[in-house]
């Protein structure tokens, strides 16, 4: 099998990731979500809601087979003992499922776009560490807005996260996203062009 390189994307809540991930996508990169690949995992009977419910207790399983979600980030945000915990249920089996997607691609390119790519020791698998950062207050509105909840629970969020000083010495390209759209798509291109 030819190697594929493997750029890691990740950022705090709200830097705007997605965004990132989009521009990737139009530039012909081959871009895997995990977030995607949790929403799967937890909309089947798998193995990984099995392991969810276990721990964080039954009542999150929905009628429809799926997981309340908003119920499972209250539980699982409502510490970094539990958020950590939740991570250590779901991360195997999503890089496991990331795997399989990069083995199946059959692309020289991947972007894997992972909230918690460093959480997961999935930044060991990377050939380029990309993070996104944007101001606290920036990134605030944004959670706020993106999931219709309260400034409070967009703070408890960002405080079980880790901090802004952690991406940028970790991160092999930092992307600056503070709402100049140009001066994002610019960043992009010149990283796009290095690959």
């Amino acid at each position: 099998m030819k190697k594929c390189k493997i750029i890691g994307l990740t950022g705090q809540s709200g830097a705007g990731k997605s965004t990132v991930a989009k521009y990737f996508e139009e530039n012909n990169i081959n871009v895997i979500n995990a977030d995607v690949i949790v929403h799967r995992l937890y909309g089947c009977d798998s193995a990984c809601k099995r392991a969810v419910c276990a721990v964080f207790g039954n009542d999150i399983a929905t009628s429809d087979g799926g997981i309340d979600r908003k119920l499972l980030a209250e539980r699982a945000f409502s510490s970094k003992d539990n958020t950590k915990l939740l991570g250590s249920v779901v991360h195997p089996f999503v890089m496991a499922e990331f795997l399989a997607e990069v083995k199946n691609s059959g692309s020289e390119v991947v972007v894997y776009d992972a909230p918690q790519l460093f959480e997961s020791n999935a930044d060991v698998i990377c050939d380029l560490v990309v993070s996104v950062v944007a101001d606290e207050a920036v990134r605030l509105q944004r959670i706020c807005k993106r999931d219709n909840i309260s400034e409070e629970l967009a703070k408890m969020r960002l405080s079980v996260q880790l901090g802004e000083s952690f991406f940028r010495e970790n991160s092999d390209f930092i992307i600056e996203n503070n709402d100049n759209i140009d001066i994002l798509k610019e960043q992009i291109l010149n990283l796009v062009n290095t690959l």
